[in-house]
């Protein structure tokens, strides 16, 4: 069975989702530690200036793993 690629893609998005959150947590609760002092608008800029390159990552490699995984059924 084949995962298509909406499927590939609604999965990239769910884990740059869950990602994201994750990343403005540690964000706010290691910042600090470091001196690093940002406002809460900031924290999600940060994080959002990342999104576009993880979700094109996650989707690349599961496009490639799903050609690779197709590669070796044939």
């Amino acid at each position: 069975m084949t995962q298509s690629r909406a499927m590939s893609f609604v999965e990239a998005a769910t884990n740059v989702v869950v990602g994201y959150v994750l990343a403005i947590v540690t964000q706010i609760v290691v910042f600090p530690w470091f001196g690093i002092e940002a406002a809460l608008g900031e924290h999600l800029a940060i994080g959002l200036a990342f999104v576009g390159i993880s979700l094109t990552r996650s989707y690349v490699l599961r496009r490639l793993f799903e050609t690779i995984r197709m590669r070796g059924t044939e």
